[in-house]
């Protein structure tokens, strides 16, 4: 076994349409778009921003419940009672989106042999299993892995649906990153496991970490790169973007993610930007990639999405509207449970998936 350096839901990943009746977690819900009927918009809650845009003038002496309860109530001198706008300013709901409390929780993608890929996980890169979850009446079975619990670390969140045992990881996405003791030494145990290394040990272009690239049983590419010990040995997502300056500005204002570097390569011409809520060194980050002159790619149907908690997914909403992001999921809880979430795309078409921080940690409980 190699030594991993110590390093954490959810979506709909079924292919077949989705159950009310039925009781899912947050990241298992919505791996796959869901048709419309799937939801029932009277359960759709609105802010007060929506409120006094769109309710009437009221006169006589008592103003409506719903204006006298969290709203401020001024009595003109023409007698007529009126309501005081208090919504947050954009700027309020873009200085909160920097102060919610958010975390990377898991990210999730679509395998063809679960038990496979459970084995390469624990055996060359020396994950654990936390937990196995089979849902024969939606014939799907999810399985979460990692270097840590999932209510403190980045996991993996593997889903494979019954029968289907191939996808197409397209062109969009990149690669994970793991950091490893000994890139030279992991590689070797991989050889020997069977796997396909793609990229030998050596150091970064134009830089001294020693990495290496190697593919999982479905052709998923992992980064190796050999650091000193951190708290999230899941390290990295990789995605690649059309416009990398669009996307760095989203993520700021839309998920209140830091810039934490950006590197040129105009010698292999592409450029990258470490995007995340705290130091490389320390946590889970997204590493938007951009090539020249490149503004499309196929997303294929492999790769799922990335679950973020936050702490209000109604402020969250607004916030990716408010940055020309678009809601998938309107906010709220889901069928069945009270877990609260909302799923958006990023311009690039990138999907994500909020959910309650305090509604997560219950669903692990």
């Amino acid at each position: 076994m190699v030594r991993i350096m110590p390093m954490a839901s959810t979506l709909r990943p079924s292919l077949t349409c989705c159950s009310s009746s039925k009781l899912f977690s947050t990241a298992t819900q919505f791996s796959l778009p869901l048709s419309p009927s799937s939801f029932n918009p009277r359960r759709r809650r609105f802010s007060f921003f929506h409120l006094a845009a769109s309710q009437p003038q009221h006169f006589g002496l008592k103003a409506p419940k719903f204006l006298r309860e969290g709203s401020n109530i001024v009595v003109a001198a023409t007698g007529n009672i009126v309501q005081e706008n208090t919504s947050p300013t954009q700027d309020d709901l873009l200085k909160w989106v920097k102060e919610d409390n958010r975390r990377m929780l898991h990210v999730v993608y679509r395998v063809g042999d679960l038990e496979k890929t459970i084995k390469f996980y624990t055996e060359c890169f020396g994950m654990k299993l936390l937990r196995k979850r089979d849902i024969p009446e939606e014939k799907y079975t999810n399985a979460f892995l990692g270097y840590g619990p999932e209510d403190s670390h980045f996991v993996i969140e593997l889903t494979y649906n019954y029968g289907v045992d191939k996808y197409d990881i397209g062109t969009a996405f990149g690669h994970f990153g793991i950091v490893v003791e000994d890139v030279a030494k992991t590689v070797e145990l991989i050889k020997a496991k069977g796997g396909n290394v793609t990229r030998e040990p050596g150091p970064v272009k134009g830089g001294k970490t020693v990495i290496a690239f190697v593919e999982d049983p479905d052709g998923y590419k992992f980064e190796l790169l050999e650091r000193e010990p951190t708290p999230e040995p899941l390290c990295q997502v990789m995605l690649r973007v059309g416009d990398l300056d669009r996307s760095i500005a989203f993520y700021e204002k839309a998920f209140g993610m830091e810039l934490l570097r950006k590197r040129d390569n105009p010698e292999y011409k592409y450029t990258i930007a470490m995007m995340g809520y705290g130091p490389e060194d320390k946590s889970t980050v997204i590493e938007l990639t951009y090539n020249y002159g490149v503004t499309e790619y196929e997303k294929g149907n492999a790769y799922a999405q990335i679950a973020i908690g936050t702490d209000d997914v109604y402020k969250t909403a607004e916030a990716v509207r408010l940055a020309g992001g678009k809601i998938t999921r309107e906010p709220g809880p889901l069928l069945g449970i009270n877990t609260k979430i909302t799923a958006c795309l990023d311009p690039d078409g990138w999907k994500t998936v909020f959910v309650d921080n305090v509604d997560f940690l219950k669903e692990l409980e």
